[in-house]
């Protein structure tokens, strides 16, 4: 009873720090209610029942986020698949207060419990992913929200930029924000969500995800951004120089439950 009282009063100080710092991650921008993401990559081992874990993420997992109030939360493949298999988990949040609260709430959920059983019984010598790792990011003022895309069947371009400095890294962001959103709609190449890292490994960096029908559409858009005369104008202001030091990306497809 003692170490109930004791987790639950540190759970809420925890809750009170982190609605206390919203604010001022947003920059003082008060009016400005930016979305926190988590970014998680499950690589799963060499010759494991990949069902077992989507059947969490179907069954347990993504009804629980629904039933607090997330309601959008993307699982994807890879479009040209690796071996090991490897998943991709995106779950969106009002808020860092909100990350807090929803996941005390997913992990006291009895429907949850239940649901996750079969998922928390799997034995040690039957394991189905090595580990997974994870990213909390917070979203661009200029891009406060996720968009999520229709229906139809697509492809998903997530990118990273690491930078050589946290001020590199803020330059790039300012970019991002002070121009290159209009650059991205004009090539029809389709923001999903756009977030700074704050938690999580190869810091600093910065994190976003695009969408087209298909990779044609993708390699048009992107020609055409690079040739869109107002990039060229951001790209020669030098303010935004030596912003960053590796790009890496890579393309997804949603799986058939996935809600992005």
């Amino acid at each position: 009873m003692q170490r109930r009282k004791f987790l639950q009063s540190s759970l809420a100080v925890t809750a009170g720090i982190a609605a206390n710092l919203s604010p001022a991650i947003a920059g003082d921008k008060y009016a400005i209610q930016k979305e926190v993401y988590e970014w998680r990559e499950y690589e799963m081992r060499f010759g494991a029942d990949k069902e077992q874990l989507e059947n969490y993420f179907r069954t347990a997992l993504i009804p629980a986020l629904n039933k607090y109030g997330v309601k959008t939360v993307g699982v994807f493949k890879e479009w040209r698949p690796s071996e090991p298999a490897k998943f991709y988990l995106l779950t969106p949040y009002a808020s860092l207060d909100n990350y807090l609260s929803v996941n005390i709430k997913v992990k006291a959920d009895a429907e949850y419990i239940k649901n996750s059983a079969l998922y928390n019984s799997i034995p040690v010598d039957k394991s189905i992913y090595n580990r997974f790792t994870s990213s909390l990011m917070i979203a661009f003022d200029g891009f406060p929200a996720m968009a999520v895309p229709s229906g139809e069947s697509r492809i998903f371009e997530l990118r990273t930029y690491e930078g050589y400095s946290e001020d590199a890294v803020r330059r790039k962001i300012k970019m991002f924000n002070d121009g290159e959103f209009p650059i991205f709609t004009r090539a029809k190449l389709n923001p999903v969500f756009f977030g700074e890292v704050i938690a999580g490994d190869k810091l600093p960096r910065l994190t976003y995800m695009l969408t087209c029908n298909n990779m044609e559409e993708r390699d048009k858009g992107w020609s055409a951004f690079v040739a869109d005369p107002e990039w060229k104008k951001l790209l020669a202001d030098p303010q935004y120089a030596n912003t960053i030091s590796k790009i890496s990306n890579t393309f997804l497809v949603p799986t058939s439950y996935s809600q992005v």
